[in-house]
Protein backbone atom coordinates (compact mmCIF):
# COMPACT_ATOMS: atom_id res chain seq x y z
CA UNK A 1 0.00 0.00 0.00
CA UNK A 2 1.07 3.23 -0.65
CA UNK A 3 2.64 5.44 2.39
CA UNK A 4 1.57 8.78 1.51
CA UNK A 5 -1.31 10.16 3.28
CA UNK A 6 -4.36 7.92 2.88
CA UNK A 7 -6.92 9.56 4.96
CA UNK A 8 -8.24 12.89 3.53
CA UNK A 9 -10.42 11.41 1.10
CA UNK A 10 -10.71 7.39 2.64
CA UNK A 11 -14.48 5.36 3.04
CA UNK A 12 -13.54 4.06 6.76
CA UNK A 13 -16.30 1.24 7.90
CA UNK A 14 -16.39 0.83 11.43
CA UNK A 15 -17.31 -2.19 13.15
CA UNK A 16 -18.55 -3.10 16.49
CA UNK A 17 -16.80 -6.23 17.51
CA UNK A 18 -19.08 -7.11 19.73
CA UNK A 19 -21.91 -7.58 16.24
CA UNK A 20 -20.26 -7.97 13.20
CA UNK A 21 -19.19 -12.04 13.10
CA UNK A 22 -19.10 -14.57 15.37
CA UNK A 23 -16.39 -16.91 14.49
CA UNK A 24 -16.35 -19.81 17.20
CA UNK A 25 -20.24 -20.10 18.10
CA UNK A 26 -20.64 -18.54 21.70
CA UNK A 27 -22.83 -16.05 20.18
CA UNK A 28 -20.70 -12.84 20.33
CA UNK A 29 -19.10 -11.01 17.43
CA UNK A 30 -14.79 -11.52 17.79
CA UNK A 31 -11.58 -11.18 15.66
CA UNK A 32 -11.66 -14.76 14.29
CA UNK A 33 -15.30 -13.60 12.55
CA UNK A 34 -13.92 -10.34 11.42
CA UNK A 35 -11.03 -11.58 9.68
CA UNK A 36 -13.28 -14.18 7.89
CA UNK A 37 -15.27 -11.31 6.98
CA UNK A 38 -12.29 -9.40 4.84
CA UNK A 39 -12.90 -10.45 1.82
CA UNK A 40 -16.48 -9.11 1.70
CA UNK A 41 -14.72 -5.35 3.50
CA UNK A 42 -12.32 -5.26 0.49
CA UNK A 43 -15.32 -6.37 -1.88
CA UNK A 44 -17.31 -3.87 -0.91
CA UNK A 45 -14.63 -1.24 -1.65
CA UNK A 46 -13.75 0.69 2.04
CA UNK A 47 -9.96 2.16 2.35
CA UNK A 48 -9.89 1.43 6.50
CA UNK A 49 -11.53 -0.68 9.06
CA UNK A 50 -12.34 1.18 12.59
CA UNK A 51 -12.56 -1.47 14.97
CA UNK A 52 -14.28 -0.53 18.80
CA UNK A 53 -12.69 -1.58 21.41
CA UNK A 54 -10.99 -5.02 21.91
CA UNK A 55 -9.20 -4.70 24.95
CA UNK A 56 -10.33 -6.49 28.21
CA UNK A 57 -13.31 -5.15 30.24
CA UNK A 58 -16.25 -5.90 32.33
CA UNK A 59 -18.74 -4.24 29.60
CA UNK A 60 -20.16 -2.11 32.17
CA UNK A 61 -20.60 -0.12 28.69
CA UNK A 62 -19.71 -2.08 25.76
CA UNK A 63 -15.97 -2.76 25.79
CA UNK A 64 -15.23 1.14 26.57
CA UNK A 65 -14.70 0.01 29.94
CA UNK A 66 -10.82 -0.78 29.17
CA UNK A 67 -9.04 -3.30 31.93
CA UNK A 68 -5.81 -3.65 30.38
CA UNK A 69 -5.13 -1.59 26.99
CA UNK A 70 -2.16 -3.58 26.34
CA UNK A 71 -4.19 -7.01 25.54
CA UNK A 72 -7.51 -8.49 23.69
CA UNK A 73 -10.66 -9.45 25.22
CA UNK A 74 -10.65 -13.15 25.82
CA UNK A 75 -14.00 -13.32 24.61
CA UNK A 76 -12.56 -11.77 21.29
CA UNK A 77 -9.35 -13.36 20.69
CA UNK A 78 -5.42 -13.17 21.56
CA UNK A 79 -3.22 -10.57 20.86
CA UNK A 80 -1.59 -12.29 18.17
CA UNK A 81 -5.08 -12.72 15.94
CA UNK A 82 -5.21 -9.14 16.60
CA UNK A 83 -1.70 -9.11 14.67
CA UNK A 84 -2.69 -11.26 12.34
CA UNK A 85 -6.02 -9.57 11.29
CA UNK A 86 -3.77 -6.37 11.20
CA UNK A 87 -1.32 -7.99 8.68
CA UNK A 88 -4.47 -9.63 6.66
CA UNK A 89 -6.04 -6.66 6.80
CA UNK A 90 -3.11 -4.65 4.98
CA UNK A 91 -2.79 -7.60 2.57
CA UNK A 92 -6.18 -7.00 1.22
CA UNK A 93 -5.58 -3.02 0.99
CA UNK A 94 -7.21 -2.27 3.78
CA UNK A 95 -5.90 0.14 6.88
CA UNK A 96 -6.70 -0.41 10.52
CA UNK A 97 -7.87 2.04 12.97
CA UNK A 98 -8.27 1.28 16.79
CA UNK A 99 -10.34 2.97 19.74
CA UNK A 100 -8.38 4.56 22.65
CA UNK A 101 -10.31 5.46 25.08
CA UNK A 102 -8.34 8.04 27.26
CA UNK A 103 -10.90 9.60 29.38
CA UNK A 104 -11.65 6.70 31.69
CA UNK A 105 -10.50 3.14 32.52
CA UNK A 106 -12.38 0.49 34.36
CA UNK A 107 -12.87 -0.58 37.75
CA UNK A 108 -10.83 -3.79 36.95
CA UNK A 109 -7.80 -1.75 35.41
CA UNK A 110 -4.98 -2.43 37.51
CA UNK A 111 -4.31 0.98 38.50
CA UNK A 112 -7.89 1.46 39.84
CA UNK A 113 -7.63 -1.66 42.31
CA UNK A 114 -4.14 -0.08 43.29
CA UNK A 115 -5.70 3.06 44.00
CA UNK A 116 -8.40 1.92 46.24
CA UNK A 117 -5.72 -0.34 47.62
CA UNK A 118 -3.33 2.21 48.47
CA UNK A 119 -6.11 4.68 50.11
CA UNK A 120 -6.45 8.57 50.75
CA UNK A 121 -3.42 11.00 49.18
CA UNK A 122 -1.32 8.25 47.88
CA UNK A 123 0.33 8.83 44.08
CA UNK A 124 -2.08 5.86 42.80
CA UNK A 125 -5.22 7.71 43.92
CA UNK A 126 -3.55 10.91 42.22
CA UNK A 127 -3.58 8.99 38.54
CA UNK A 128 -7.53 9.31 39.04
CA UNK A 129 -10.13 11.82 40.38
CA UNK A 130 -10.41 11.16 44.01
CA UNK A 131 -11.96 13.79 46.44
CA UNK A 132 -13.23 14.33 49.37
CA UNK A 133 -17.24 14.88 49.14
CA UNK A 134 -18.74 17.73 51.26
CA UNK A 135 -20.72 18.35 54.13
CA UNK A 136 -19.91 17.30 57.78
CA UNK A 137 -19.12 13.93 57.38
CA UNK A 138 -18.44 14.62 53.27
CA UNK A 139 -21.48 12.04 52.52
CA UNK A 140 -22.57 14.76 49.51
CA UNK A 141 -20.85 14.47 46.39
CA UNK A 142 -17.99 16.74 45.75
CA UNK A 143 -20.04 18.52 43.41
CA UNK A 144 -23.11 18.60 41.47
CA UNK A 145 -22.03 17.42 37.97
CA UNK A 146 -24.19 14.68 36.42
CA UNK A 147 -23.18 11.46 34.69
CA UNK A 148 -23.66 12.09 30.78
CA UNK A 149 -24.86 8.42 30.99
CA UNK A 150 -27.41 10.12 33.80
CA UNK A 151 -26.97 9.90 37.38
CA UNK A 152 -24.81 11.27 39.62
CA UNK A 153 -21.01 11.55 38.18
CA UNK A 154 -19.38 10.52 41.48
CA UNK A 155 -19.57 7.03 43.42
CA UNK A 156 -18.40 6.87 46.91
CA UNK A 157 -15.55 4.51 47.94
CA UNK A 158 -15.29 1.81 51.42
CA UNK A 159 -13.16 4.59 53.04
CA UNK A 160 -15.84 7.12 52.37
CA UNK A 161 -13.44 9.19 49.21
CA UNK A 162 -15.65 9.96 46.08
CA UNK A 163 -13.99 9.35 42.97
CA UNK A 164 -15.43 10.98 39.22
CA UNK A 165 -17.11 9.19 36.23
CA UNK A 166 -18.45 11.17 33.69
CA UNK A 167 -19.92 8.27 32.03
CA UNK A 168 -20.80 4.87 34.13
CA UNK A 169 -19.75 4.13 37.55
CA UNK A 170 -17.18 1.36 36.28
CA UNK A 171 -15.90 3.51 33.91
CA UNK A 172 -13.54 5.84 36.61
CA UNK A 173 -11.93 9.28 35.05
CA UNK A 174 -7.90 9.52 34.69
CA UNK A 175 -6.21 12.36 36.22
CA UNK A 176 -4.46 14.17 32.91
CA UNK A 177 -3.23 16.65 35.02
CA UNK A 178 -0.73 13.41 36.16
CA UNK A 179 2.31 12.94 34.47
CA UNK A 180 2.00 9.27 34.66
CA UNK A 181 -0.91 9.07 32.65
CA UNK A 182 0.23 11.04 29.52
CA UNK A 183 3.61 8.67 30.07
CA UNK A 184 1.11 5.78 30.31
CA UNK A 185 -1.38 6.37 26.74
CA UNK A 186 1.89 7.43 24.73
CA UNK A 187 3.28 4.33 25.45
CA UNK A 188 -0.02 2.43 24.71
CA UNK A 189 -0.05 4.35 21.48
CA UNK A 190 3.78 2.95 20.77
CA UNK A 191 2.22 -0.33 21.65
CA UNK A 192 -0.63 -0.60 18.93
CA UNK A 193 1.82 1.96 16.42
CA UNK A 194 4.38 -0.44 16.31
CA UNK A 195 1.94 -3.29 15.33
CA UNK A 196 1.19 -1.85 12.32
CA UNK A 197 -2.78 -0.14 12.74
CA UNK A 198 -2.84 2.76 10.89
CA UNK A 199 -4.83 5.07 12.84
CA UNK A 200 -6.39 5.46 16.32
CA UNK A 201 -9.93 6.80 17.40
CA UNK A 202 -10.06 9.00 20.21
CA UNK A 203 -13.31 8.54 22.39
CA UNK A 204 -14.49 11.31 23.80
CA UNK A 205 -11.77 13.17 23.44
CA UNK A 206 -12.86 16.84 24.21
CA UNK A 207 -13.62 15.90 27.98
CA UNK A 208 -10.07 14.71 29.43
CA UNK A 209 -9.25 18.28 31.37
CA UNK A 210 -11.74 19.07 34.08
CA UNK A 211 -12.16 22.57 36.40
CA UNK A 212 -13.59 21.90 39.40
CA UNK A 213 -14.19 25.59 40.15
CA UNK A 214 -17.33 25.41 37.68
CA UNK A 215 -20.49 23.47 38.36
CA UNK A 216 -21.70 22.93 34.50
CA UNK A 217 -21.15 21.28 32.00
CA UNK A 218 -18.69 23.54 30.48
CA UNK A 219 -16.25 22.51 33.51
CA UNK A 220 -15.05 19.50 31.58
CA UNK A 221 -15.89 19.70 28.08
CA UNK A 222 -13.02 21.52 25.79
CA UNK A 223 -10.81 22.93 28.54
CA UNK A 224 -7.58 25.04 27.07
CA UNK A 225 -5.04 22.60 28.49
CA UNK A 226 -6.04 19.53 26.08
CA UNK A 227 -4.81 20.64 23.17
CA UNK A 228 -1.28 19.72 24.80
CA UNK A 229 -2.18 16.46 25.13
CA UNK A 230 -3.26 15.98 21.33
CA UNK A 231 0.18 17.78 20.57
CA UNK A 232 1.78 15.18 22.22
CA UNK A 233 -0.01 12.06 20.78
CA UNK A 234 1.04 14.18 17.08
CA UNK A 235 4.37 14.10 18.41
CA UNK A 236 4.19 9.92 18.81
CA UNK A 237 2.02 9.70 15.37
CA UNK A 238 4.71 11.85 12.96
CA UNK A 239 7.13 10.18 14.61
CA UNK A 240 6.76 6.92 12.55
CA UNK A 241 7.95 6.68 8.93
CA UNK A 242 4.56 6.15 7.28
CA UNK A 243 1.21 7.82 7.70
CA UNK A 244 -0.74 7.45 10.66
CA UNK A 245 -3.59 9.17 11.69
CA UNK A 246 -5.78 10.63 14.89
CA UNK A 247 -9.37 10.83 14.76
CA UNK A 248 -11.26 12.34 17.25
CA UNK A 249 -14.45 12.24 18.79
CA UNK A 250 -15.82 15.30 19.39
CA UNK A 251 -19.01 16.37 20.11
CA UNK A 252 -19.00 20.14 20.11
CA UNK A 253 -21.11 22.54 18.68
CA UNK A 254 -18.69 25.70 18.36
CA UNK A 255 -17.03 25.62 14.57
CA UNK A 256 -13.94 27.55 15.64
CA UNK A 257 -13.33 25.10 18.82
CA UNK A 258 -14.17 22.20 16.73
CA UNK A 259 -11.55 23.30 14.29
CA UNK A 260 -8.74 24.13 17.25
CA UNK A 261 -8.53 20.31 17.35
CA UNK A 262 -7.45 19.96 14.28
CA UNK A 263 -4.57 22.53 13.59
CA UNK A 264 -1.47 20.99 11.93
CA UNK A 265 0.46 19.74 15.06
CA UNK A 266 -3.05 18.23 17.12
CA UNK A 267 -5.28 15.53 15.21
CA UNK A 268 -5.78 14.90 11.52
CA UNK A 269 -9.27 14.62 11.91
CA UNK A 270 -12.47 14.30 13.70
CA UNK A 271 -16.02 13.02 13.31
CA UNK A 272 -18.72 15.85 11.60
CA UNK A 273 -21.52 15.02 14.59
CA UNK A 274 -23.54 17.76 12.66
CA UNK A 275 -23.62 16.27 9.58
CA UNK A 276 -25.00 13.30 11.09
CA UNK A 277 -27.63 14.70 13.63
CA UNK A 278 -28.92 17.69 10.73
CA UNK A 279 -32.54 17.18 9.41
CA UNK A 280 -33.48 15.90 6.13
CA UNK A 281 -33.74 19.43 4.52
CA UNK A 282 -31.78 20.88 2.14
CA UNK A 283 -31.68 24.34 3.89
CA UNK A 284 -30.15 22.82 6.58
CA UNK A 285 -28.05 19.66 5.25
CA UNK A 286 -26.27 22.84 2.61
CA UNK A 287 -26.04 24.99 5.99
CA UNK A 288 -24.20 22.02 7.82
CA UNK A 289 -22.17 21.42 4.59
CA UNK A 290 -20.55 24.95 4.03
CA UNK A 291 -19.86 25.27 8.23
CA UNK A 292 -18.02 22.38 7.86
CA UNK A 293 -16.16 23.07 4.99
CA UNK A 294 -15.60 26.95 6.44
CA UNK A 295 -14.53 25.86 10.18
CA UNK A 296 -12.16 23.47 8.51
CA UNK A 297 -10.29 25.63 5.80
CA UNK A 298 -8.27 28.11 8.11
CA UNK A 299 -6.56 25.33 9.78
CA UNK A 300 -5.98 23.16 6.27
CA UNK A 301 -7.70 20.17 8.06
CA UNK A 302 -9.91 17.73 5.61
CA UNK A 303 -14.24 17.30 6.86
CA UNK A 304 -15.51 13.78 7.44
CA UNK A 305 -19.10 12.79 6.45
CA UNK A 306 -20.87 10.47 8.99
CA UNK A 307 -24.66 9.24 9.24
CA UNK A 308 -24.76 6.91 11.45
CA UNK A 309 -22.35 5.04 14.18
CA UNK A 310 -22.64 2.89 17.28
CA UNK A 311 -24.09 5.73 19.66
CA UNK A 312 -26.80 7.09 17.32
CA UNK A 313 -30.08 5.95 15.79
CA UNK A 314 -29.84 3.73 12.59
CA UNK A 315 -30.51 6.93 9.99
CA UNK A 316 -32.49 4.18 8.16
CA UNK A 317 -35.09 4.59 11.28
CA UNK A 318 -34.50 8.13 11.62
CA UNK A 319 -35.26 9.82 8.07
CA UNK A 320 -38.39 7.62 8.40
CA UNK A 321 -40.33 9.94 11.39
CA UNK A 322 -41.17 13.19 11.31
CA UNK A 323 -38.43 14.64 12.98
CA UNK A 324 -35.62 13.70 11.50
CA UNK A 325 -33.12 14.93 13.65
CA UNK A 326 -30.59 13.08 15.95
CA UNK A 327 -30.11 13.93 19.38
CA UNK A 328 -29.51 11.71 22.04
CA UNK A 329 -32.48 13.67 24.40
CA UNK A 330 -34.91 12.63 21.77
CA UNK A 331 -34.64 8.95 21.95
CA UNK A 332 -38.00 7.60 22.67
CA UNK A 333 -39.49 4.67 22.54
CA UNK A 334 -42.39 3.86 20.44
CA UNK A 335 -41.77 6.82 17.83
CA UNK A 336 -42.92 5.37 14.90
CA UNK A 337 -41.25 5.26 11.25
CA UNK A 338 -42.03 4.80 7.68
CA UNK A 339 -39.35 2.55 6.84
CA UNK A 340 -40.08 2.42 3.16
CA UNK A 341 -39.43 6.44 3.34
CA UNK A 342 -36.45 6.53 5.58
CA UNK A 343 -34.93 3.43 3.61
CA UNK A 344 -34.94 5.68 0.05
CA UNK A 345 -33.80 8.92 2.27
CA UNK A 346 -31.05 6.90 3.29
CA UNK A 347 -29.68 5.68 0.10
CA UNK A 348 -30.11 9.32 -1.19
CA UNK A 349 -28.12 10.64 2.01
CA UNK A 350 -25.38 7.51 1.35
CA UNK A 351 -24.95 9.09 -2.35
CA UNK A 352 -24.92 12.65 -0.95
CA UNK A 353 -22.17 11.91 1.91
CA UNK A 354 -19.95 9.93 -0.63
CA UNK A 355 -19.99 12.81 -3.16
CA UNK A 356 -19.06 15.46 -0.56
CA UNK A 357 -15.19 16.63 -0.14
CA UNK A 358 -13.56 14.80 2.70
CA UNK A 359 -13.52 11.26 4.22
CA UNK A 360 -16.75 9.15 4.65
CA UNK A 361 -17.85 6.89 7.47
CA UNK A 362 -19.67 3.90 6.95
CA UNK A 363 -21.45 1.31 10.14
CA UNK A 364 -21.52 -1.93 10.25
CA UNK A 365 -25.28 -2.33 8.65
CA UNK A 366 -25.60 0.66 6.74
CA UNK A 367 -24.96 -0.99 3.35
CA UNK A 368 -27.73 -3.23 4.36
CA UNK A 369 -30.07 -0.97 5.45
CA UNK A 370 -30.62 -2.11 8.59
CA UNK A 371 -33.44 -0.42 10.78
CA UNK A 372 -33.16 0.59 14.78
CA UNK A 373 -34.63 -2.02 16.68
CA UNK A 374 -35.96 -0.58 19.98
CA UNK A 375 -39.49 -2.20 21.40
CA UNK A 376 -38.19 -5.62 20.10
CA UNK A 377 -35.39 -6.30 22.27
CA UNK A 378 -36.45 -7.82 25.73
CA UNK A 379 -36.17 -5.46 28.80
CA UNK A 380 -33.58 -8.76 30.31
CA UNK A 381 -31.14 -8.58 27.20
CA UNK A 382 -30.90 -4.88 27.34
CA UNK A 383 -27.31 -3.83 28.54
CA UNK A 384 -26.64 -0.39 27.30
CA UNK A 385 -26.35 2.20 30.79
CA UNK A 386 -27.88 4.45 28.78
CA UNK A 387 -31.35 2.75 29.23
CA UNK A 388 -30.59 1.57 32.89
CA UNK A 389 -29.59 5.40 34.25
CA UNK A 390 -32.78 6.30 32.89
CA UNK A 391 -35.13 4.24 34.46
CA UNK A 392 -35.56 2.10 31.64
CA UNK A 393 -36.66 5.18 29.77
CA UNK A 394 -34.34 5.79 27.54
CA UNK A 395 -34.25 2.91 24.98
CA UNK A 396 -30.49 3.37 25.06
CA UNK A 397 -28.32 1.95 22.07
CA UNK A 398 -28.61 -1.39 22.10
CA UNK A 399 -30.66 -1.47 19.02
CA UNK A 400 -28.01 -0.25 16.73
CA UNK A 401 -25.86 -2.68 17.84
CA UNK A 402 -27.97 -6.02 17.10
CA UNK A 403 -25.43 -8.86 15.25
CA UNK A 404 -25.23 -8.25 11.21
CA UNK A 405 -27.62 -10.85 9.43
CA UNK A 406 -25.04 -12.43 6.83
CA UNK A 407 -27.18 -15.33 5.26
CA UNK A 408 -30.00 -17.82 5.86
CA UNK A 409 -33.57 -17.53 6.83
CA UNK A 410 -33.53 -17.37 10.93
CA UNK A 411 -31.23 -16.46 13.49
CA UNK A 412 -28.26 -16.21 13.62
CA UNK A 413 -28.56 -15.21 9.74
CA UNK A 414 -24.81 -16.20 9.13
CA UNK A 415 -23.39 -14.19 12.44
CA UNK A 416 -22.59 -17.75 14.12
CA UNK A 417 -21.67 -20.72 12.71
CA UNK A 418 -24.16 -23.42 12.33
CA UNK A 419 -23.57 -25.26 14.98
CA UNK A 420 -23.43 -22.50 17.59
CA UNK A 421 -24.17 -23.30 21.04
CA UNK A 422 -25.11 -19.94 22.06
CA UNK A 423 -27.77 -17.35 20.58
CA UNK A 424 -26.60 -13.97 19.73
CA UNK A 425 -26.08 -11.62 22.31
CA UNK A 426 -28.63 -9.60 21.58
CA UNK A 427 -31.54 -11.31 19.02
CA UNK A 428 -32.38 -10.32 15.53
CA UNK A 429 -36.13 -10.31 14.55
CA UNK A 430 -37.16 -13.07 11.77
CA UNK A 431 -37.86 -10.67 9.14
CA UNK A 432 -33.94 -9.71 9.10
CA UNK A 433 -34.12 -12.91 6.48
CA UNK A 434 -34.47 -10.00 3.71
CA UNK A 435 -31.53 -7.72 4.69
CA UNK A 436 -29.02 -10.60 4.96
CA UNK A 437 -25.50 -10.04 2.88
CA UNK A 438 -25.90 -12.99 0.62
CA UNK A 439 -30.01 -11.95 -0.37
CA UNK A 440 -28.81 -7.98 -1.08
CA UNK A 441 -25.70 -9.00 -2.92
CA UNK A 442 -28.17 -10.95 -4.80
CA UNK A 443 -30.82 -8.45 -5.77
CA UNK A 444 -29.14 -5.79 -8.50
CA UNK A 445 -31.22 -2.98 -6.65
CA UNK A 446 -30.32 -3.54 -3.19
CA UNK A 447 -28.87 -1.01 -0.77
CA UNK A 448 -25.49 -3.17 -0.76
CA UNK A 449 -25.19 -3.17 -4.02
CA UNK A 450 -25.94 0.57 -4.14
CA UNK A 451 -22.75 0.87 -1.62
CA UNK A 452 -20.67 -1.16 -3.34
CA UNK A 453 -20.97 0.47 -6.96
CA UNK A 454 -20.95 4.07 -4.94
CA UNK A 455 -17.14 2.96 -3.14
CA UNK A 456 -16.02 1.59 -6.42
CA UNK A 457 -16.84 4.86 -8.36
CA UNK A 458 -15.61 7.01 -5.55
CA UNK A 459 -11.95 5.02 -5.66
CA UNK A 460 -12.59 5.58 -9.71
CA UNK A 461 -13.72 9.13 -10.21
CA UNK A 462 -10.53 11.53 -9.79
CA UNK A 463 -13.20 14.55 -8.60
CA UNK A 464 -13.98 12.24 -5.55
CA UNK A 465 -12.87 12.14 -1.94
CA UNK A 466 -10.68 15.01 -0.81
CA UNK A 467 -11.28 17.94 -2.65
CA UNK A 468 -13.43 21.18 -3.03
CA UNK A 469 -17.66 21.46 -4.40
CA UNK A 470 -18.91 24.40 -5.88
CA UNK A 471 -22.75 25.33 -5.39
CA UNK A 472 -24.16 25.53 -9.13
CA UNK A 473 -26.77 27.97 -9.79
CA UNK A 474 -28.99 26.51 -11.32
CA UNK A 475 -30.33 23.94 -8.49
CA UNK A 476 -34.21 23.26 -8.50
CA UNK A 477 -35.78 24.58 -4.96
CA UNK A 478 -35.63 21.92 -2.73
CA UNK A 479 -31.99 20.26 -3.95
CA UNK A 480 -28.86 20.16 -2.93
CA UNK A 481 -26.36 20.27 -6.30
CA UNK A 482 -22.81 20.80 -6.56
CA UNK A 483 -20.18 20.06 -9.37
CA UNK A 484 -16.88 18.85 -8.23
CA UNK A 485 -13.33 18.63 -11.02
CA UNK A 486 -13.09 17.31 -13.26
CA UNK A 487 -16.67 16.95 -14.31
CA UNK A 488 -18.63 15.45 -11.57
CA UNK A 489 -21.86 16.77 -10.42
CA UNK A 490 -24.11 15.82 -7.67
CA UNK A 491 -27.89 16.85 -7.64
CA UNK A 492 -30.19 15.39 -4.17
CA UNK A 493 -33.57 16.01 -4.63
CA UNK A 494 -34.83 16.55 -1.02
CA UNK A 495 -38.06 17.82 -2.69
CA UNK A 496 -41.67 16.32 -2.84
CA UNK A 497 -41.69 16.43 -6.45
CA UNK A 498 -39.39 15.19 -9.40
CA UNK A 499 -36.59 17.75 -11.12
CA UNK A 500 -34.84 17.73 -14.50
CA UNK A 501 -31.56 17.13 -14.28
CA UNK A 502 -28.66 19.55 -14.84
CA UNK A 503 -26.73 19.68 -17.99
CA UNK A 504 -24.79 16.13 -18.35
CA UNK A 505 -23.14 13.94 -20.57
CA UNK A 506 -23.37 10.27 -18.80
CA UNK A 507 -25.54 9.31 -15.13
CA UNK A 508 -22.94 7.72 -13.17
CA UNK A 509 -25.35 6.15 -10.40
CA UNK A 510 -28.32 7.29 -9.07
CA UNK A 511 -30.02 6.24 -5.90
CA UNK A 512 -33.35 5.00 -7.20
CA UNK A 513 -34.25 4.84 -10.82
CA UNK A 514 -35.25 8.53 -12.61
CA UNK A 515 -38.71 8.94 -13.94
CA UNK A 516 -38.97 10.07 -17.64
CA UNK A 517 -35.22 11.34 -17.39
CA UNK A 518 -36.23 12.91 -14.10
CA UNK A 519 -34.68 12.77 -10.45
CA UNK A 520 -37.49 11.37 -8.21
CA UNK A 521 -38.23 12.73 -4.49
CA UNK A 522 -35.94 11.68 -1.97
CA UNK A 523 -33.03 10.86 -4.21
CA UNK A 524 -29.31 11.54 -5.28
CA UNK A 525 -27.89 11.67 -9.23
CA UNK A 526 -24.33 11.16 -10.11
CA UNK A 527 -23.51 12.94 -13.31
CA UNK A 528 -20.72 12.87 -15.91
CA UNK A 529 -20.99 16.58 -17.00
Amino acid sequence: MSTQAWWPGAAIYQVYVRSFADGNGDGVGDLAGLRSRLPYLAELGVDAVWVTPWYPSPMADGGYDVADYRAIDPAFGTLAEAEKLIEEAHSVGIRMIIDIVPNHGSTDHAWFKAALSAGRGSPERSRFIFRDGRGADGAEPPNQWESIFGGPAWTRTADGQWYLHLFDPGQPDFNWQNPDVHAEFEDVLRFWLDRGVDGIRIDSAAVLIKDFDLEHPESYTDRDGIHEIYRSWRRVTDSYPDDRVLIGELWLPDHERFAAYLRPDELHTAFNFMFLSAAWDPAVLRSCVDATLAAHAPVAAHATWVLSNHDVTRHVTRYGRPDTTFSFGGKLFGTPSDLELGTRRARAAALLAMALPGGVYVYQGEELGLPELETEIPHELRQDPFYQRSNYTDPGRDGCRVPIPWSGEASPFGFSPADAHDPPWLPQPADWRAYTATAEAADPDSMLNLYRAALKLRRAEDALGAGEITWRDDAAEGTLSFDRDPGFTCVANLSADAVELPPHTEVLLTSIPLEDGKLPSDATAWLRR
